[in-house]
């Protein structure tokens, strides 16, 4: 059984940093994609980064271009979202999810994903 279980989550300033855990367990890592999403009260789940952990490749979402960052520990089977620079509008619960790879047109498209953690909330106050 597939399973993926996201970490890290809490409660930050503006400006601040942290970092969100994918830990993934029932199927060979390194076959799928990960991807990061988000979802805030009220708002329609947004797609923010994939990475492919077989060839590295990885696709940010503008909004977070250059203050986050994907990243993957094969030995740990985990894959990171380093987030710097947090604003109040990065509150959200935050979901990873496989996929079959990393798909320029597709990896921001819920559907495209086959598997979901079950979120942490990420909350950054002003």
């Amino acid at each position: 059984e597939v399973q993926l279980v996201e970490s890290g989550g809490g409660l930050v300033q503006a400006g601040g940093s942290l970092r969100l855990s994918c830990a993934a367990s029932g199927f060979t890592f390194d076959d799928y994609a990960i991807a990061w999403f988000r979802q805030a009260p009220g708002k329609e789940r947004e797609g923010l980064s994939c990475i492919s952990r077989s060839d590295g490749k990885t696709l940010y979402e503008d909004s977070v271009k250059g203050r986050f960052t994907v990243s993957s520990d094969k030995a740990k089977n985990l894959v990171y979202l380093q987030m710097n620079s947090l604003k109040p509008e990065d509150t959200a619960v935050y979901f990873c999810a496989s996929g079959p790879y990393c798909s320029d047109k597709f990896y921001r498209v819920s559907e495209f994903y086959q598997s979901w953690g079950q979120g942490t909330q990420v909350t950054v106050s002003s």
